[in-house]
């Protein structure tokens, strides 16, 4: 069923956002303080150049599905949903500058003041964790007197747009994510995301927030990394085009979703030599690629983190559980869980260590030789016993899955305190503890 709409803001975003839904049926109010984007989409042309948004803003003011205004009382009268589409671009620090957020926001909710049916607030613009809940719904309050979730509901509602193919990515957007608390009212959103040819997730606001950072940073890692590796490639007198057209064809590790779980640091025989190399051999090329350069160290501080979270308890009993760079496996060859151990010993805890796949008697060559050289009196602090590990700690630290884990959380009591590194799937996770805290949420 076709809506009324409001939309606030009509750059990229806006623009876009309105001319897509005026052509899938809706009654779409353009709503902006600039008089000549008002005037432009007013009189069915765009306000911004963007391929085929010329034809469908046309097509669609000729019919009368899409006008504009600078009149908010308005908007709001004659609309059900408000789409918020202002710009938030970056102060000098890199602070976000909500300004036209809060602005828009206390807009929208002394207009409310005269409404008595529910309208939804759609939050696009891309702003910081949080933002929803404790910039835009108090600013709404505040101005209406209503409700949020009552009188009114609110969503963050994350665009993926690229400029230059805006119209396409709308009608085929990755995924849609709808951001919210007020699932009571959200069978409106449901019926206007209907046609979405892709996955719809309804979440919290702040993990819809978080969702547009976590893609846009993944977009410019792997343009960097790109860049980086073509540059090193160049220097080598090697074919850039070749070699990238092997990597990406590796869809099962290399473009997928493998490695992108959080989760505790990498180690292992390969990758830490691997990037040391590379880097070593681009310094001797005078090739500065820092982001390269910064993998190691970013897994060095995965490690410290995880160490102050288990000194910071102000407990010294730690019990273990995994020790080798990846679960089922007895290498421990640059295990960040044999250093994470190393760091505790330093600071004066008292550990034991437990892995089903670690026998000390079994170990030989370079992978013994590594684990003497950096826990001599390792053989003291292994045990076959997963019991006695977890009987004998105040803290347990959870560093690999095991196939042992009846056993594990049967062994656990209320007053431990749990950190888990592995970050395991909440519903793998033992219950009833009060104390369980994770490297990840």
């Amino acid at each position: 069923m076709p809506s009324s709409i409001s939309v606030f803001g009509l750059g990229y975003v806006g623009s876009v956002t309105a001319a897509c839904l005026a052509h899938q049926g809706h009654r779409v109010l353009g709503v902006d303080l600039n008089p000549w984007k008002v005037e432009m989409l007013g009189s069915g042309r765009p306000p911004i150049p963007e391929k085929g948004l010329n034809e469908l803003t046309e097509v669609t003011h000729r019919t009368g599905r899409l006008k504009a205004t600078s009149d908010t009382a308005a908007a709001i009268k004659e609309t059900d949903i408000s789409f918020i589409c202002v710009g938030t671009p970056s102060q000098r620090t890199g602070k976000l500058d909500l300004r036209a957020v809060e602005h828009v926001s206390k807009e929208i909710g002394q207009a409310l003041c005269k409404k008595n049916s529910v309208h939804w607030i759609i939050l696009r613009s891309t702003v910081l964790p949080g933002t929803t809940e404790s910039v835009v719904i108090p600013a709404l309050e505040a101005a209406s007197g209503k409700k949020a979730g009552t009188h009114f509901a609110v969503c963050f509602n994350p665009e993926f747009l690229r400029e230059g193919t805006a119209v396409e990515d709308f009608f085929e957007p990755p995924c849609t994510v709808l951001g919210t608390r007020h699932t009571d009212h959200i069978g409106t959103l449901r019926e206007l995301y209907a046609w979405a040819p892709s996955a719809v997730f309804e979440t919290t606001p702040p993990s819809a927030e978080l969702v547009k950072y976590l893609c846009n940073a993944f977009h410019a890692l792997k343009v960097g990394f790109a860049n980086e590796f073509g540059t090193l490639a160049r220097e080598l007198g090697v074919d850039t085009q070749i070699v990238t057209k092997i990597f990406t064809s590796d869809t099962r590790l290399n473009i997928s979703a493998a490695y992108l779980k959080p989760g505790f640091a990498f180690g292992g025989s390969c990758l830490p030599k691997d990037l040391r190399a590379l880097t070593y051999r681009a310094k001797e090329l005078d090739l500065k690629l820092p982001l390269l350069e910064s993998i190691l160290p970013s897994n060095d501080a995965h490690i410290h983190r995880a160490a102050d979270m288990i000194l910071r308890t102000g407990k010294r009993k730690v019990g273990m559980v995994g020790l080798s760079f990846k679960s089922g496996t007895d290498d421990l060859r640059e295990s960040p869980l044999v250093h994470l151990v190393k760091r505790l010993l330093g600071e004066g805890c008292q550990l034991q260590v437990w892995d089903e796949s670690v026998s000390l008697g079994r170990l030989i060559g370079s992978n013994r030789q590594f684990i003497e050289d950096e826990i001599p009196h390792i053989g003291v602090l292994l045990t076959e016993n997963l019991q006695d590990v977890v009987k004998n700690a105040e803290v347990v630290v959870l560093g690999a899955n095991t196939k042992c884990n009846q056993e594990l959380y049967s062994a656990i009591r209320p007053d431990h305190i749990v950190i888990d590194l592995v970050h395991l799937d909440k519903d793998r996770r033992p219950g009833g503890l009060k104390n369980y805290t994770g490297i990840c949420w």
